[in-house]
């Protein structure tokens, strides 16, 4: 195995696994370590509950992002999400659609094709993502979810070519399913401005991709039981030392698939974004108790997909 692993470490990538979890000296921006992110927000009403929740119990996240996706918005909802993070400071991601389960193919169905997940199928979709990202950007929005290479690929040469903001953040989807230094380090080098890791990656394994990566890492700490439903509160504390710059992801354990939704699952939703901010306070209490010194963002810092003035007609 040693000429294998002399050439990943001569081409600059970690060689094994990094069982000793070496401290990351890498930082946000502005010198934080971690922040954190609230996922399946879906819609104005969710988002109103969740900030709402926020206030109650008087704690703060600076992402909050959302899967049922831009296609699925109207202008007016977009503009009113878009307004509501913007005024306070926090990172609004919504997903990008159609994706591959949401169109006539099979294979996504079937035991041995899950793996295609939600990549877009033929031009005609990358096309149809590429103009819902500019039509998020259009009505102020900063950031999405991106779960296929070739639109990665894309969105960076769509800022290049100035159809999308140079400041729109481009976090690639825990369906994105790349799991090592290597393939992680391409989804950086394609376009990703934070990944969002598989959740079922053990601290070494996870180590040695943040060797290879410079840009945040997104980590779930609860995941919903379609992606494993694993909680690891009690590892946020050495999450946070091993893998800054980090997003701690909250979501919930117990609950329907809500994507894509809408107002049949309104109330579910509300019920749901609530819990996950009873989550979310529940690992903050950790941080405080465990690693106290670990440093967050304040809202509004810098690397932060915040919408813009949304546009009205």
């Amino acid at each position: 195995m040693n000429e294998s692993r002399n050439l990943l470490e001569s081409l600059g990538y970690p060689s094994t696994d990094l069982s000793a979890l070496p401290s990351s000296e890498k930082r946000f921006p502005d010198g934080a370590q971690y922040r954190i992110e609230l996922p399946s927000t879906e819609g104005p009403p969710a988002l109103k509950a969740t900030l709402e929740e926020l206030d109650r119990l008087g704690i703060q996240v600076h992402r909050i992002s959302q899967g049922s996706g831009i296609m699925l918005q109207t202008d007016e909802e977009i503009r009113e999400m878009c307004a509501l993070t913007a005024e306070r400071g926090i990172e609004l991601s919504l997903f990008v659609g159609p994706r591959g389960t949401w169109d006539i193919s099979a294979q996504n169905f079937t035991s041995g094709g899950k793996f295609i997940g939600n990549r877009h199928e033929g031009a005609d979709q990358l096309v149809y993502a590429m103009e819902d990202l500019k039509r998020g950007a259009q009505l102020g929005l900063r950031g999405a979810l991106v779960a296929d290479e070739g639109l990665l690929l894309l969105t960076k040469e769509m800022k290049d070519a100035g159809q999308l903001p140079k400041d729109f953040v481009v976090k690639a989807s825990v369906q994105m399913g790349a799991a090592n230094p290597v393939s992680v380090k391409i989804m950086q080098e394609l376009g990703a401005d934070t990944y969002n890791v598989p959740t079922a990656l053990t601290l070494p394994k996870l180590a040695a991709i943040r060797q290879a990566i410079d840009i945040p890492i997104d980590l779930y700490v609860e995941v919903p039981d379609n992606l494993g439903g694993f909680l690891r509160y009690y590892e946020i504390p050495e999450i946070i030392r091993v893998l800054s710059p980090v997003y701690i992801k909250f979501g919930l354990r117990n609950h329907q698939d809500v994507y894509p939704s809408g107002k049949q699952l309104e109330s579910l939703n509300i019920n749901l974004v609530k819990e996950r901010v009873r989550r979310a306070s529940i690992g903050i209490e950790m941080i405080k108790r465990y690693c106290p010194d670990a440093k967050t963002s304040e809202l509004g810092a810098e690397g932060l997909g915040i919408a813009k003035t949304p546009v009205t007609k």
